[in-house]
């Protein structure tokens, strides 16, 4: 029953989007209405408010973090139930109930997931996105070879194998999320970081 309780919340948590209280409180358009009509910080960026999208990606980082961190401080060593919260806060982000469950594709709130459940974790995926980024020059690339590395890392540190497991569900889930992007990847249809691209969705 505990374990049902923090998963809902954390879901909740999770289905709050920053993309849209950010945009409102920017007083910019909807990011459901424009580009890849995708309520992430990439997309808000499109809005050419920067300040935005840096809060965007802050506040999904935060919530991931944030229900991860209460779990672990309020029911310590009781891995499953934080393995739980983490696929919760997630899977929030992902159908928030708060958006007719059409949400992100998670790259943030899964950074601030595994920088809770473990920091060597979250900071391999990170270094993962931003090299994958600074080669490439694209957001959906560098979050998919992350999502990639993540389980590998997972696996290579001294982790609870419920986090391995949750950690390695998150990364299928985002890969899955990004299905749109890998078709333009294929097609060599994929826009770039800072420019217009040829069309592709990126975040």
């Amino acid at each position: 029953m505990t374990t049902l309780v923090f998963a809902v919340c954390a879901y909740l948590l999770g289905s709050v989007s920053f993309a849209v209280l950010m945009s409102r409180a920017f007083g910019l358009a909807d990011p459901r209405t424009y580009g890849s009509h995708n309520p992430g910080a990439t997309n808000v960026l499109r809005s050419g408010r920067k300040a935005a999208a840096v809060l965007t990606l802050l506040g999904d980082a935060a919530k991931g973090w944030l229900a991860v961190w209460l779990a672990q401080h309020f029911m310590p060593g009781d891995n499953s139930l934080v393995a739980a919260v983490a696929l919760a806060v997630f899977l929030g982000h992902l159908f928030p109930v708060f958006l007719r469950f059409k949400g992100g594709k998670g790259v943030a709130t899964s950074l601030g997931v595994l920088l809770a459940l473990n920091a060597w974790l979250g900071l391999a995926a990170l270094a993962t996105w931003l090299l994958a980024a600074l080669v490439f020059r694209m957001s959906s690339l560098a979050a998919l070879l992350a999502a990639v590395g993540v389980p590998v890392y997972a696996m290579l540190l001294p982790m609870p194998h419920e986090y391995v497991a949750a950690s390695s569900a998150m990364s299928l889930l985002l890969i899955w999320r990004h299905k749109g992007n890998i078709l333009n990847l294929l097609a060599g249809k994929e826009g770039r970081i800072g420019g217009k691209g040829k069309g592709g969705q990126q975040e």
